[in-house]
């Protein structure tokens, strides 16, 4: 069972702790100060278990009334902490206040009043939601805002749905931030969602909304196809539902032989396929001729033609740097030059740098001094990465590549992409690669075996060459 503290310490690790501040006194003079805070607090809770001195009653009942808890409270400390509370006790007729929950966030009722008192409180995974529920319903900000931050530092928690069933309430509650860092670690670590039990729960909203997104991370296009097929059979959704998220998978981005495959073996595809016929028409219209000369008269810059983070070795590779603070690193690695049939035998040799330390020209020192030897790299920089062909080729006319840097960390004892980072040639670019990780410190969740774990991704950007007619 997991248990986190979210800790709003009132005072000092231990009662009566003495320190020097150096505040000024009403004299002018430097002061002390002496902190029984926790004693405080301690009392605070004292007051609230042993009920003493109680001038009001919850009376926490669920809706069918199966359950009902009666805590003794005081409504100075209700009033102080939530604004609802002290609305409800301004307007209440006897010295109780019936409060309608629902039984989850009845279970955590206890918890809830006691971080009013004591301003801390421990909970698991699955007691999240209600007691994010009771802080928003009660407007306790600062308990709120605390587990929104919970739940965004735990969605690599091995779990049975939470990442899914967190996005749908927050949602619901209109929390922006969880439900953009639920989408966001979703998207990014899409092969472990598809091959988890809480892939075919998610609702059809949330299966759009993936499906739209060209920065998903995960093997190939097929594998996501078979995890659609697999959610389509397992939620038989109305016909419309399944003709636009069948329409939303990018069938270019499969070889021509896994497209015949699907139409012959694939029994949702089967069903479907009337709708999406355009698409595979397209699709093999892609492959068949050259990208130059298909973008000659159809819109490539549509989302059937622009892939996605596809990790397997013909789209990019992956980069371990042992030590990254050491020096600079280098590799070679080979992609196809495109996802057509027609660049199938053709491949493209990219050279990768890594530098720990980088600065741009305009933040180097200057070098006055006829022929001084001016250093590339200096103290004080930034990680950087530069990658470019080795060589260059006729066959690149037209197409923009564009790289993509997955970072990996380690959470909760397992590897996450913890940032995507995306450029033409170099992170520059971006400005602010790898700018919160701690390289040097070993036990940093971007240090894996004392190792950054990288992953490149090599995208073919295809420019349209429509012309139009007045």
């Amino acid at each position: 069972m997991l248990v986190l503290a979210l800790g709003l310490r009132f005072g000092a690790a231990a009662a009566g702790m003495l320190r020097v501040d150096g505040a000024q006194d009403g004299g002018g003079g430097s002061g002390d100060t002496i902190s029984h805070s926790l004693t405080l607090v301690q009392r605070l809770e004292a007051l609230l278990v042993q009920g003493n001195g109680s001038d009001v009653s919850l009376r926490v009942e669920t809706p069918s009334a199966d359950e009902v808890k009666v805590i003794q409270a005081h409504s100075l400390v209700l009033s102080l902490q939530s604004p609802v509370f002290e609305e409800m006790l301004l307007s209440r007729n006897s010295s109780m206040l019936v409060l309608k929950e629902s039984s989850d966030c009845a279970a955590v009722f206890d918890k809830f009043i006691r971080y009013l008192y004591c301003g801390e409180i421990s909970l698991r995974l699955d007691q999240a939601t209600p007691l994010h529920k009771l802080a928003a319903k009660y407007q306790v900000t600062g308990l709120q805002q605390g587990i929104t931050q919970y739940m965004t530092q735990n969605l690599a928690r091995e779990s049975s749905g939470h990442v899914a069933g967190w996005y749908e309430y927050a949602l619901q509650a209109g929390d922006v931030t969880l439900r953009d860092s639920c989408l966001q670690y979703m998207a990014w670590n899409l092969s472990s969602v598809l091959q988890s039990g809480e892939w075919v729960t998610i609702s059809s909203q949330l299966l759009m909304s993936l499906l739209q997104r060209s920065d998903l991370i995960l093997q190939s296009e097929m594998e996501l196809f078979a995890a659609l097929e697999a959610w389509i059979i397992q939620n038989e959704p109305d016909g419309l539902t399944a003709e636009n998220a069948l329409r939303a998978v990018r069938y270019a981005m499969m070889p021509p032989r896994e497209l015949f495959r699907l139409q012959t073996q694939s029994s949702v595809l089967a069903r479907y396929q009337e709708s999406v016929r355009d698409l595979l028409y397209m699709s093999y219209q892609f492959h068949s001729a050259s990208p130059l000369h298909m973008a000659k008269y159809f819109d490539v810059n549509c989302s059937l033609f622009v892939p996605r983070n596809y990790l397997s070795p013909m789209w990019g590779s992956p980069w371990i740097i042992s030590n990254p603070t050491r020096d600079d690193r280098s590799t070679s690695f080979q992609t196809q030059l495109g996802p057509s049939g027609h660049d199938a035998s053709k491949r493209v040799t990219w050279n990768a740098l890594f530098s720990p330390r980088w600065l741009p020209l305009s933040m180097r020192p200057m070098y006055t001094e006829t022929g001084a030897m001016q250093p590339t790299r200096v103290e004080g920089g930034r990680p950087r990465i530069i990658i470019t062909p080795a060589t260059s080729s006729a066959d690149f006319a037209g197409v923009n590549f564009q790289k993509t840097v997955l970072v990996m960390a380690q959470q909760q004892g397992k590897v996450v992409v913890k940032h995507v980072y995306n450029f033409h040639q170099s992170t520059e670019e971006n400005g602010n690669f790898l700018a919160e990780a701690d390289l040097y410190r070993r036990t940093s969740e971007y240090l894996i075996d004392s190792s950054l774990f990288l992953h490149i991704v090599v995208k073919p950007l295809y420019q349209t060459l429509i012309t139009t007619k007045n």
